[in-house]
């Protein structure tokens, strides 16, 4: 049972490790296949199926259902991630969780960095196969809006979650923060501004950085170089063992004296 918290980290620290890895892969596979031209299939069904037969230029669903999507892929905007990472951070510092918050900023600084030098290396046009709903003036691959938000909202959901006592919340975080993630990245192939690959691999590299950096925060956490997460009530510290047993008086493997009795004069 003493080894029960270290065998804990140790877990989350491997799958950690094999998600980081997953990611990559992914991004690598998806990259070999759109240079070797075998996702244009894909790329191209997934498309079309979200405009309305014969009409590439209108999209499926009523009006509002793609105003809506014009409102959700601004989640994921240059703007809006830049606000929610500024005052996510700012909420760490007034939680005296300033190494937290420089984390979080090194990660998505970071992570928009990673993501224009794909970009450029990549240098895939955005799909001329239908209309574009939102105006884009960027490469294509992989998708900025789609890397970015799980860049931002899963790496604040992380932290965030580390600061509540309770799993419930963590989870209902970390669960707003995926799904935030995913709505961001089908708005853009819906509004036509980027291929579905292009999506896929931002999802892939974005999830692949922001647990590399979870994987960072846990190593230097240990270290007591940024603040430990806080712990459910009941719940043993991570990175300490619970105290050895007291001995009862008389099993130490000294023989209990018994004291003299009053008034009696030892021999």
């Amino acid at each position: 049972m003493r080894r029960l918290p270290v065998i804990r980290v140790e877990l989350g620290f491997v799958l950690g490790l094999m998600i980081v890895a997953g990611g990559l892969f992914a991004f690598l596979r998806i990259a070999d296949e759109i240079r070797e031209g075998e996702t244009h299939g894909f790329d191209t069904a997934i498309l079309l199926a979200f405009r309305r037969a014969g009409d590439p230029g209108k999209p499926i669903g009523p009006d509002w259902l793609a105003l809506s999507m014009t409102d959700i892929t601004s989640l994921g905007g240059f703007t809006v991630l830049t606000l929610v990472t500024v005052l996510s951070a700012l909420y760490l510092v007034l939680d005296n969780k300033r190494a937290a918050a420089g984390l979080l900023l090194f990660s998505v600084a970071g992570g928009t960095l990673l993501g224009q030098v794909l970009k450029q290396a990549f240098d895939r046009p955005r799909p001329d196969l239908v209309a574009h709903l939102v105006d884009v003036r960027t490469l294509s691959f992989p998708s900025g809006h789609a890397m970015m938000s799980a860049v931002t909202f899963l790496t604040i959901g992380v932290l965030l979650a580390r600061t509540s006592p309770r799993r419930r919340l963590k989870v209902y975080i970390v669960g707003v923060a995926v799904l935030l993630t995913l709505l961001v990245g089908v708005s853009r192939v819906f509004l036509g501004v980027h291929w579905p690959t292009d999506v896929l691999a931002g999802w892939s590299m974005g999830a692949a950085w922001a647990v590399l950096c979870w994987l960072l925060a846990r190593m230097l956490q240990r270290r007591g170089q940024v603040e430990p997460p806080t712990q459910e009530p009941g719940d043993m510290p991570e990175t300490e063992d619970p105290p050895p047993p007291m001995e009862p008086a008389g099993h130490s493997g000294v023989p209990a004296v018994a004291p003299a009795d009053r008034g009696q004069t030892p021999p």
